[in-house]
């Protein structure tokens, strides 16, 4: 992972040195809360609907244990001893208080981390692949340009007011594990015909009020330009986006009002008067970059399990499930990355303990080079561990409660906190997320059902991406009411957003609802390996909208 240097580490100071004056001058109402609104949001301090909440960027979902440690520190001192990872590969504190954040960002500085930038109308945290510099089927390694532009947009005054949040998501590998379509700007690494790499080039993706793939604007960027020409779309972001409307402001509904014509011919006019420009990514940058990037020093390991390994693999089906869904292979020989399951039946997506915490910081240094990734998913993983060592982490995590092998089964649950903590949200989205996976809690029925993605959100803000979601729910209001909508059919990879089933039900009929959807799926299934989301794309919707439906009608007509 990216070590600071002086410049990095003095901004990061400078900037609590000045939050702390600023909270202190609105403490003592020398600022009006309009004055510092901007102040806070852009040091990731929101009001939500009991406390402020601290969102702690983790640049592109990685984590060392000391940080890690200091988390959890956080959590106990300045918390309520918990901590929320979020599908944007951060994490929240959802009890702080006021006057202490500045405090909270001191103990961050101290150990390279802060909060710039997680929210605020500027780019935010940018994401990627969270097996990025260890899967099998990776191309390029994205963490070093997302390092290179989290330093480019890191107060950028030319971006830091742009008309809506601005969200880039990087992907190095031939499987989309980053969401690219559904960002404002998606980069997926790609070769072209002489074999160079390069980034395909997505815009206007989103979800939210207005979900929307995104536009293909490149089809080959080649990597020295990847700055210049990040900065021909922002800037025609901010000379075209609309700053009178917050609902219309998003890059997306830019791109469609244009026309992806137009807007590729903007982006591209501006780009060439910037083309090889300052921002030209010259092999000293990079190397630069590269340079403080601490890598892990691996052994040289036989590629095939030991004996003694598959032997216990043969009588231990616990340890074969677990390996089989929560285990993937790693580019060296002898290693794989582990997911920790942050989604034990009952436990809100997400969450984890200052304890919880602590232990993972621990087995990251005893499994592995002390090294942890967050998932857009909201689970962690330890991306370097030595398959002979899997038994003995598998005994560690299960007593630790991060064993359950549901990684792409439904009980994974993607899940925002929604009205529990939210001001936003229409509807809690933490209850209707337990109960689901307590209905569905048996693994035997689960590895039944295969790989299915279901995703939550409490309002149409959409940070449960429910519309990609195989299966989507979605909070609403309804006259004051709680109730739930569903969209079936969404998938991350090959992007495509989920159809709404009909009316929405109320909480307590939703885990009931899922299973009528899962009675059609296996009913129609053509085999074991067709997924829900195929089953969909192929039949349509209207069987499993009858199915859910059925019994209010006859309800009614009793």
């Amino acid at each position: 992972m990216y070590q600071y240097d002086e410049i990095d580490q003095r901004l990061v100071d400078e900037r609590v040195s000045q939050f702390r004056e600023q909270t202190r001058r609105f403490l003592d109402g020398q600022l009006s809360e309009e004055d510092f609104r901007p102040l806070r949001l852009q040091n990731g301090l929101y009001i939500q609907r009991h406390a402020p909440m601290l969102r702690v960027a983790i640049p592109y979902g990685v984590l060392a244990a000391r940080q890690l440690r200091r988390l959890a520190h956080i959590a106990r001192t300045y918390d309520r001893g918990v901590g929320h990872f979020s599908t944007r590969q951060n994490i929240q504190f959802n009890w702080p208080q006021l006057a202490q954040v500045p405090d909270i960002l001191a103990e961050l500085a101290a150990v390279q981390m802060h909060a710039i930038q997680t929210s605020g109308n500027c780019v935010r945290n940018t994401t990627t692949d969270h097996f990025a510099g260890v899967a099998a089927d990776e191309l390029i390694d994205p963490r070093i340009y997302c390092e290179v532009i989290r330093q480019w947009s890191t107060f950028h005054p030319e971006f830091a007011f742009l008309p809506r949040k601005f969200k880039i998501a990087v992907n190095g590998a031939l499987q989309d594990r980053a969401a690219t379509w559904v960002h404002d700007i998606g980069l997926h690494a790609v070769r072209d015909d002489q074999g160079q790499v390069g980034f395909r080039v997505i815009v206007g993706g989103g979800l939210g009020r207005t979900p929307m793939l995104g536009v293909l604007v490149r089809e080959f960027l080649p990597l020295p330009h990847l700055l210049t020409y990040l900065e021909a779309i922002l800037r025609v972001y901010n000379r075209y986006g609309r700053r009178d409307n917050k609902q219309k402001a998003r890059i997306k509904i830019l791109v469609k009002a244009l026309t992806p014509e137009r807007f590729i011919r903007e982006v591209e006019t501006e780009w060439l008067r910037w083309k090889d420009g300052p921002s030209t990514l010259l092999p000293q940058e990079l190397a630069r970059i590269e340079a403080r990037m601490q890598r892990p020093h691996y052994a040289s390991l036989p590629a095939a399990p030991s004996m003694a390994l598959q032997q216990m693999l043969a009588q231990q089906p616990g340890l074969r499930r677990w390996r089989e869904r929560n285990v993937q292979a790693h580019q060296v020989p002898g290693y794989a990355a582990v997911t920790l399951s942050l989604k034990a039946p009952g436990q809100a997506p997400g969450d984890i303990s200052a304890a919880q915490m602590d232990a993972v910081a621990d087995l990251s240094e005893q499994f592995g080079f002390g090294e942890i990734r967050v998932s857009h998913e909201q689970n962690l993983i330890l991306p370097d561990v030595e398959q002979e060592q899997l038994p003995a982490l598998y005994a560690a995590l299960k007593s630790w409660g991060f064993a359950t092998p549901n990684i792409g089964l439904l009980s994974n649950i993607i899940s925002c906190p929604g009205g529990d903590y939210c001001a936003l949200a229409n509807a809690r989205s933490i209850p209707v997320a337990q109960a689901i996976s307590q209905r569905f809690g048996d693994l035997q029925r689960l590895e039944e059902i295969g790989a299915l993605d279901l995703n939550i959100s409490g309002c149409m803000n959409a940070c449960g991406h429910h519309h990609v979601g195989h299966i989507g729910i979605l909070g609403v209001d309804k006259q004051g009411a709680e109730f739930y909508q569903i969209t079936i059919g969404g998938r991350q990879a090959p992007a495509r957003l989920g159809r709404v089933i009909g009316p929405a039900l109320a909480a307590e009929q939703v885990p009931d609802a899922i299973e009528r959807l899962l009675e059609v799926y296996l009913e129609q299934r053509r085999h074991e390996e067709e997924l829900f989301v195929e089953v969909v794309e192929r039949i349509g919707i209207e069987p499993f909208k009858e199915r859910v439906y059925a019994e209010e009608r006859q309800a009614l007509c009793a």
